[in-house]
């Protein structure tokens, strides 16, 4: 069910003025229609008290973990959850948590329990990893902590009915504690997987995603010109080389960490927001995110520690746009993650335009990556035929001698089945 679905990740403190799964779950509707897929939750465990790194007015880390089995007292009760889940599934929905295995808050219950679950230094004080002081480094090679850590999560799917996790810093942990979580989550159920992090070998561990950050910067850096198309295109290969066939990948504009810390994708990909949101949701691979607030769209960096609620207004404006795509996505073979990939030539090396193929159907995607007007011709006969503009909702005669013209940061997309 996931090769042709999507990500949407709830930022749930964020996400209303409550702040709470109930209030959420009101937004049910909008997001069905919208198409959304796969809801991936922030950490909704109770966060940690002690070491929060703000103000009085700190409300933690979602990623600093209280206790693995808990459900989060700012969010709402364990009960709330549970039925939340049974209704967002009886809409089609799948839900996954967000899984954080690196590391826990100091004052979790483990802490006192196992000491002998934490990383040590030579004086023997706990480690905090990176500068993340409101955490504690967890020992993986102590059994019992894996154990652990593999009971905490088979809870949250036998106990709440979840179809699967996204794990933070899925790399800093050891790879083969992963092969042999998901080899024991799967004998329950087929749990969707989603590692951030990059690194191929995940994939073998049993991960079915992972992150995308190279492209995220290449994209950034086409924008800003540090980049041309054909160093672009030369990534994209590389990317695509360095996979198994059956990876998916997590393709975005945006998420939590890239919004509170590094911009929204106004600030990252100006006027080219939307053609990257395209190729996001078109490109070989990609089983695509959207954040909380993108289809509004959100135009702010959402502070991380302190309630800063997203400002949803009467109307979605890039509602229809995300639907469009949605929508073109599930009903289309050939934008499945595992439908083939081929580049497609042109006349203007500032077009990077590409097919995608699978059972019988087409899928073409046009983009004019530069900050000018363009003029070309795509050489292919592939393109050949009266596909439909998916954005327009009309039918277009097309052939390798049609005369194209695209506004800067440009895109056309074409639906052939």
């Amino acid at each position: 069910w996931s090769a042709q679905s999507n990500n949407y990740e709830v930022n749930l403190r964020q996400y209303s003025s409550a702040g709470t799964i109930t209030a959420f779950e009101k937004h049910l509707p909008r997001l069905k229609d919208m198409g959304v897929g796969i809801l991936w939750f922030m950490p909704v465990t109770p966060i940690g008290k002690e070491g929060r790194k703000i103000t009085e007015k700190d409300l933690g880390s979602y990623y600093a973990v209280r206790d693995y089995k808990g459900f989060s007292e700012e969010f709402g009760t364990m009960n709330e959850w549970k039925a939340f889940v049974k209704h967002a599934q009886s809409m089609g929905f799948k839900v996954i948590t967000d899984w954080v295995a690196n590391h826990s808050a100091p004052d979790n219950h483990w802490m006192k329990d196992h000491p002998d679950f934490y990383m040590r230094d030579s004086a023997g004080n706990t480690v905090a990893p990176y500068d993340w002081t409101d955490v504690r480094k967890l020992n993986y090679s102590n059994r019992e902590l894996r154990d652990s850590m593999i009971d905490a999560m088979k809870f949250w799917i036998t106990e709440t009915g979840i179809d699967g996790f996204r794990c933070d810093v899925a790399e800093d942990v050891p790879i083969d504690f992963w092969k042999a979580c998901i080899d024991s989550l799967r004998k329950i159920k087929n749990v969707f997987m989603l590692a951030e992090g990059e690194s191929p070998e995940l994939h073998a561990a049993g991960f079915d995603e992972t992150y995308t950050w190279g492209m995220m910067r290449a994209m950034a850096e086409l924008y800003s010109g540090k980049k041309s198309v054909q160093q672009f295109d030369s990534i994209v290969n590389k990317e695509i080389a360095r996979f198994p066939a059956n990876a998916y990948r997590l393709y975005f504009t945006s998420n939590h960490d890239e919004n509170s810390w590094n911009g929204t994708e106004f600030e990252k990909y100006g006027n080219a927001y939307k053609a990257f949101a395209v190729f996001t949701q078109t490109m070989y691979q990609s089983v695509p995110l959207i954040y909380s607030g993108q289809e509004l769209p959100n135009k702010k960096r959402l502070k991380f520690f302190v309630k800063d609620t997203i400002a949803w207004s009467g109307e979605n404006q890039m509602d229809f746009f995300y639907k469009t795509l949605l929508s073109f996505r599930k009903t289309n073979p050939a934008l499945s993650a595992d439908a083939s990939y081929k580049r497609l030539g042109s006349n203007n090396n500032m077009i990077f335009a590409y097919v995608r193929e699978k059972a019988g159907s087409k899928a073409v995607m046009i983009f004019n990556f530069s900050k000018e007007a363009q003029h070309f011709k795509i050489t292919d006969p592939v393109i050949n035929g009266e596909p439909l503009n998916v954005f327009l909702g009309k039918p277009e005669k097309l052939s390798d001698t049609t005369e194209f013209n695209l506004e800067p940061w440009g895109y056309l997309v074409f639906n052939n089945q």
